[in-house]
């Protein structure tokens, strides 16, 4: 199938790309085909972001989205809370850092259902959307450059060989692909380091943080629309970089999570017992006591920001949103900057295909994209908040105090620009040199939970017989250097139970993968400290199945 244009992943970014394009083309009278395909079972489904909305990049999108009916985008924010939570018991408000004012002009929302919403929109204007279709593989013309993505193969059993369901994945070929495929994509990192885009933007590696979230349903006199509050400290030790969210959604709902930067040293912490630690705490239990957990999940995050953005153009496409990564940290929003990278791209390549320039057929090149987005808003943005985040590299107290000067003082500034340190697979202490492991009370079934029904919540499927989609480099490597070093940190960081030892007939410790589990968070491809955990696509339309998250 060929197209002119290809984006893989219905996100934010993808969805703006292709609304740019399509508004574009008609508004010329030209006739542009544009193809999003999407990796879960519909779009929205793998969609996951604690989302307090700025819609200056809708503004531009879709300036009258505030007159359509069925826009999900309706709760404004009504008060901001800034809390440390200095003990188990006790927290303390701060006031909210400008980075973090939200009231009377940004949106609680759910992204999932954004980014249905906004998929209406583009399939209205002529988008083909394809949900349930994964990308497997980047398609290479005779000159290397990328022409497209083949989708991956169904109904393959574990064995490798086709099962009666069997149906060959499909070419779909295009003068532009667009990779939106959300945060560490397999696609996206392959042409990063295939075209050596981080070398030749002379950019840092990225650092990363997991995300893990919960939406609950409250009693309506608990429920305050619009409430917004973000914390920092308990239960991370002074060095761990982490903080919490609530938000209170429309229809009595609230959204709350936890994020822990994946640059920890503590081969102890356990992800998901961290944030049920974080739920017991006075300041959040009052949120969501007496009322029912809905939906669970997690999501890795980029927190490089500007230094770690490579360049993002390569030979037949670019990467938009969190594929390159435009996270403003401190900001703890990047759904905007994500949407302008797309509609950037979207422009660029309609700019592009419809030059006189271009050529009759065959990819085009897409550098312009890169010049027009670093003349943007979102390059000054993220401009002047690139210390913030490695400025915690010091600790919590000291990153705090660097933020408020930053913030208040300096303004971003500064001429310096501060580094990142080692990727965050590299920070693990061996066992001999950890901390004590931390205290993890048993979940009371009210506010905290086992795993198994967090799991239940989050609607995740993967078909049994079918090869894993978690590829492991070397079979061994886990028993001989991660189990005896550092105590088998993937039963830990992994928030869905998907790595666990068990001993095989000799008594031996043996790792066992269950994929069925997979949140698509992929935080074992980013946090293992041999990277001998490769994150690729399952079959199309498995996973998650988020509706409010």
């Amino acid at each position: 199938m060929r197209y002119d244009v290809l984006v893989v992943g219905a996100g934010p970014a993808g969805l703006s790309a292709a609304i740019r394009l399509k508004t574009s083309s008609q508004a010329a009278g030209k006739d542009i085909s544009v193809c999003v395909i999407e990796k879960g079972a519909e779009v929205g489904s793998h969609i996951l972001s604690g989302n307090v909305l700025e819609t200056k990049a809708l503004d531009e999108l879709i300036p009258e989205w505030k007159e359509d009916p069925d826009c999900p985008i309706k709760v404004k924010v009504t008060s901001d809370a800034f809390r440390v939570l200095a003990s188990p018991t006790w927290s303390l408000r701060l006031p909210t850092p400008p980075t973090m004012h939200n009231k009377n002009k940004n949106y609680v929302v759910s992204l999932s259902e954004v980014t249905r919403w906004l998929a209406k929109r583009a399939e209205a204007l002529g988008v083909e959307i394809y949900s349930g279709f994964a990308g497997k593989n980047l398609l290479y013309n005779w000159d290397g450059v990328v022409e497209g993505v083949a989708t991956n193969d169904f109904g393959i059993a574990k064995s490798g060989q086709p099962k009666s369901n069997f149906a060959p994945g499909v070419d779909l070929r295009a003068r532009v692909t667009l990779l939106a495929e959300g945060c560490r994509g397999s696609l996206s990192e392959e042409v990063i380091s295939r075209f050596g885009l981080r070398q030749a933007a002379g950019a840092q590696h990225q650092t990363y943080a997991l995300g893990i979230k919960e939406v609950w349903q409250v009693p309506e006199a608990q429920h305050k629309a619009g409430t917004v509050v973000h914390t920092v400290g308990f239960p991370a030790s002074h060095n761990t970089y982490g903080g919490g969210f609530i938000y209170h959604m429309a229809d009595q709902k609230v959204a709350l999570g936890y994020v822990i930067g994946l640059d920890y040293d503590n081969p102890h912490i356990n992800t998901f017992q961290e944030f049920q630690r974080w739920k017991q705490h006075p300041a959040v239990r009052k949120h969501i006591e007496g009322g029912t957990c809905l939906q669970y999940g997690a999501r890795t995050l980029n927190e490089g920001g500007l230094q770690s953005i490579p360049k993002l153009s390569f030979p037949g496409g670019a990467l938009v949103g969190c594929s390159a990564g435009f996270l403003n940290v401190p900001k703890i929003k990047g759904t905007h900057t994500a949407m302008m990278s797309g509609l950037a791209a979207g422009e660029a390549a309609f700019r592009q295909l419809t030059s006189d320039k271009a050529p009759a057929k065959g990819p085009v090149d897409m550098s312009t994209y890169e010049e027009a987005l670093k003349r943007s808003w979102v390059w000054e943005e993220l401009t002047a908040v690139r210390n913030i985040r490695p400025g915690f590299r010091a600790g919590l107290i000291p990153g705090l105090l660097h933020a408020a000067l930053d913030a208040y003082v300096l303004r971003g500034k500064e001429p310096w620009t501060l580094r990142h340190g080692r990727p965050d697979n590299e920070h693990l202490k061996p066992l001999s040199a950890a901390p004590a492991p931390p205290a993890y009370a048993k979940p009371d079934g009210v506010v905290s939970f086992d795993l198994p029904t967090s799991l239940y919540r989050s609607g995740t499927n993967h078909e049994h017989d079918q090869p894993s989609h978690l590829k492991i480099k070397d079979e061994g490597e886990f028993e001989r250097s991660n189990l005896p070093h550092y105590g088998g940190p993937e039963t830990r960081y992994c928030p869905a139970g998907v790595y666990e030892y068990r001993a095989d007939q000799y008594g031996r410790q043996k790792l066992h993968v269950n994929a069925q589990n997979c949140l698509h968070c992929k935080a074992c491809d980013i946090k293992d400290p041999g990277r001998n955990i490769k994150w690729t696509v399952p079959e199309g339309g498995q996973g998650p199945s988020y509706t409010a998250m």
